[in-house]
């Protein structure tokens, strides 16, 4: 009973960040077209462009992390990215 909940827990976790990054580029996009709009004519919402640049980078950021880490653990990196060892 406990395993679904972990691998529950998991998905959750990276669902969470991805949808904050999807939010986040939406914000940018939104924000971005608004300076095309006719009808307002309000120029380009910077608020919200840089409120969902930082979204976007804290979502990508954090599934990037995620994933290096875990092919770290895995031992599929580049020799470059592999820890350094002591001779």
């Amino acid at each position: 009973m406990k395993a679904p909940f972990y691998r529950f827990v998991a998905i959750l976790l990276l669902v969470i960040p991805g949808v904050t990054a999807t939010y986040g580029f939406l914000a940018m996009k939104d924000a971005f077209f608004a300076q095309f709009d006719t009808v307002a004519n309000s120029g380009m919402l910077w608020g919200k462009f840089f409120l969902g640049l930082v979204l976007f980078l804290i979502g990508v950021a954090f599934i990037g992390g995620w994933t290096f880490f875990r092919d770290r653990k895995r031992n599929y990196l580049a020799p470059r990215f592999k820890p350094k060892r002591n001779k």
